[in-house]
C-alpha cells in the first residue's frame, strides 16, 4: 500500500485533485462553525418561536452531558488515586521486565537550565534501574548559543548517572522540517537510534519511548506503572500510553484564570480515559520505539505532533492501533507568563495552537480514511465523528449558551416579544445552565484534591481561591475556548497556516520550590487516602 498521504501536513503537500480535496477538508470545519453561529443570528432574527425551542433543547441536552462527564470525572478520580496507591514495583514482581528500556526524549528550545534541570531530578528520583534508562536531550540549533551552553551544562551534569545520555541538536532549515517540537525530536530519535540502539544492539522491541514536554516531571512511580500496562497490554505493539497530565510545578504562582485552563486540561483527559475508544495521545505520552520506527517518527512537517504520531499509526495499521490509558500522573507547568497580561497573550496562543491541531488533524484523517481502504468503516465513522463534534462544539458550543439564551429576545421583533414563550426563556434558560453549572462544585472539589501542598507564602484559606476561581468558568469558556478555536479554525479554512509557537516557561526558582513543597508531588500523594 501506498502509504505517501501519512506525510501530508497541508494541503500544500499535494497536487492536482488531491489538494483541492484537503483543501475542501481544510475549510470544512471553519466553514461548519461560521456557518452555525451566522444561522445563530438569523433564525433569532426570524424564527425566534423555532430557536426559543431549540435552545432549550440545546440546554437540556449539556444538562445531562454535564452529568455523564461529572460521572466519569468521578470515576477515573477514584481510579487515579488507588493508582497512585499501589506499590507498582510489587506489581511487577511476577514479571519479568529486565530487559527493557526506558527511553525519555526531552526537547527544548530556550527554557532555562533549572527547568531542564528539574526534569532530569525527576527521573533520577523515579523507581527505575537507571543503567536502563536513555535520555535524550534534544535542542534547536535555531534557539543559539544559550541553548547550546544550557544543553552542555545539563550533559556535564547528568551524563554519568544513566545508562545513556547524549544531546541531540536539531539542525536549522533542513527541507521539510517545520520548527518545532515534533521535527525536534523525530531527529533526536533517529539519532539515539543509530548512536545508541543500532550500536549496543538493543532491539526496538525492548525500548519504551516517552516524548516529554521539557517541563514534565514524572512522578516516582512512573516507569513501573508504564511497564506493567505494557506487560499487560493485549497488543503492546499496536498501543501508546498515556499518562494524566497535571499542571502542578507552579500552580500556586498561576493567576486563577490559568489555574482553571489548566485543570479543565486535566479534567478533560481525566474523562477521556474512561472513554479509550476515543483517547487520543496528548502532550507527553509513551509508546514503543517498535512502533515508533515502523510508522515513520514523529512527523516534521505539522503543528500538533503529540495527537499526530496516533492519528499517523492508526492509519499506517489499518486502524489497528489504540491509545492505553494509564491513571497515573505526569507534572506539567500551568501556563504563567511574566506579568498577568502575558499570561493571558501565552493562555490564548497555547489554546489557540491546541485548537490547530484539532482543525489540521480532523482534515488528516479524514483524507487518510479516505485513502485508506482497509480500516472498517465503524473506525472511521466512529473517530471522525467524535473529532468533528469536539472542534464544532468547541468553537460554537460556549457561544450558543452564552448568545441564545436573550438573542431571540433582542432579534425576534414585538410579535414574539409578546408571546410567554418570549418571557420565559431566559428564565427557563437560566434555572437549566445554573443546575448544570452546579457540577462546577464537584470540579472545584477535585482540582482542591489534586494540588500539591501550598508554600508557605501561600496560607491554608487560598485553597478557598480555588474552589471560587471556578466562578469564572462562564467567562473563561469563551473567551480562551470559543474564540481562540474559531482563531485557528479561520486560519485554517483561509490557508493561514500557522507554525509552531512554543510555550514559555516561567517558574520560582527551583531550590525554593523545593524547600516550599517538600516534593513536587507531595500534595497529591497526601491526598490520594
Amino acid at each position: 500500500m501506498d502509504y505517501q498521504y501519512l506525510n501530508v501536513g497541508s494541503a500544500r503537500d499535494l497536487s492536482g485533485s488531491d489538494r483541492v480535496l484537503y483543501r475542501l477538508l481544510e475549510i470544512s470545519i471553519g466553514l461548519l462553525s461560521w456557518l452555525t453561529l451566522i444561522l445563530m443570528f438569523f433564525y433569532s432574527r426570524f424564527f425566534p418561536v423555532e430557536i426559543a425551542f431549540f435552545i432549550i433543547v440545546f440546554d437540556i441536552y449539556w444538562f445531562f452531558k454535564s452529568i455523564y462527564l461529572s460521572v466519569h470525572l468521578r470515576s477515573h478520580w477514584k481510579k487515579m488515586r488507588h493508582y497512585m496507591s499501589l506499590d507498582w514495583e510489587k506489581r511487577l514482581k511476577n514479571f519479568r521486565y529486565d530487559h527493557l528500556w526506558q527511553m525519555v526524549i526531552l526537547p527544548f528550545y530556550k527554557e532555562e537550565e533549572k527547568i531542564i534541570s528539574s526534569s532530569m531530578e525527576s527521573l533520577l528520583d523515579a523507581k527505575w534501574d537507571k543503567n536502563k534508562m536513555i535520555v535524550v536531550l534534544a535542542y534547536e540549533e535555531r534557539a543559539g548559543e544559550l541553548a547550546e551552553k544550557n544543553a552542555e551544562n545539563v550533559y556535564q551534569n547528568y551524563k554519568d548517572r544513566f545508562g545513556f545520555f547524549i544531546k541531540v541538536k536539531h539542525p536549522k532549515d533542513i527541507p521539510g522540517d517545520l520548527p518545532g517540537k515534533g521535527s525536534n525530536i523525530a531527529y533526536a530519535a533517529r539519532v539515539a537510534k543509530e548512536k545508541i540502539l543500532d550500536s549496543n544492539n538493543i532491539k526496538y522491541e525492548d525500548v519504551l519511548v516517552s516524548s516529554f514536554d521539557i517541563d514534565t516531571r514524572v512522578y516516582p512511580q512512573y516507569f513501573l506503572c508504564l511497564t506493567w500496562h505494557f506487560l499487560t497490554s493485549e497488543k503492546p505493539y499496536r498501543s501508546s500510553f498515556q499518562p494524566v497530565p497535571f499542571y502542578n510545578n507552579n500552580i500556586w504562582d498561576a493567576p486563577a484564570f490559568s489555574r482553571v485552563i489548566a485543570a479543565s486540561g486535566t479534567f478533560w483527559q481525566m474523562i477521556e480515559q474512561e472513554r479509550p475508544e476515543q483517547l487520543v495521545t496528548f502532550s507527553s505520552h509513551s509508546m514503543t520505539f517498535k512502533a515508533l520506527e515502523e510508522v515513520g517518527y514523529w512527523q516534521r512537517n505539522i503543528v500538533s505532533e503529540d495527537s499526530r504520531i496516533f492519528w499517523r499509526s492508526l492509519l499506517y495499521f489499518n486502524g489497528d492501533y489504540r491509545v492505553e490509558p494509564i491513571a497515573y500522573p505526569v507534572s506539567m507547568d500551568a501556563n504563567l507568563g511574566r506579568g498577568f497580561l502575558e499570561t493571558v497573550k501565552n493562555v490564548y496562543k497555547q489554546q489557540r495552537r491546541w485548537a490547530w491541531g484539532t482543525a489540521e488533524n480532523l482534515a488528516y484523517i479524514s483524507f487518510g480514511f479516505l485513502k485508506n481502504k482497509e480500516i472498517p468503516s465503524r473506525i472511521k465513522w466512529r473517530h471522525f465523528l467524535v473529532q468533528l463534534e469536539s472542534a464544532w462544539s468547541a468553537a460554537t458550543s460556549p457561544l450558543i449558551i452564552f448568545f441564545l439564551g436573550w438573542l431571540p429576545v433582542v432579534l425576534g421583533g414585538e410579535t414574539f416579544n409578546r408571546t410567554l414563550l418570549s418571557y420565559n426563556l431566559p428564565r427557563i434558560t437560566s434555572y437549566i445552565m445554573t443546575v448544570a453549572m452546579l457540577g462546577l462544585v464537584f470540579s472545584a472539589g477535585i482540582s482542591v484534591s489534586l494540588l500539591p501542598s501550598p508554600p508557605p507564602h501561600k496560607k491554608k484559606y487560598h485553597k478557598i481561591f480555588i474552589i471560587l476561581q471556578w466562578l469564572l468558568m462562564p467567562i473563561i469558556l469563551p473567551v480562551f475556548g470559543s474564540i481562540p478555536n474559531l482563531d485557528a479554525q479561520t486560519r485554517l479554512m483561509l490557508g493561514k497556516y500557522m507554525g509552531f509557537w512554543v510555550t514559555p516557561k516561567h517558574r520560582k526558582d527551583e531550590m525554593i520550590l523545593k524547600e516550599e513543597t517538600g516534593h513536587f508531588s507531595k500534595g497529591i500523594l497526601e491526598n490520594k487516602n
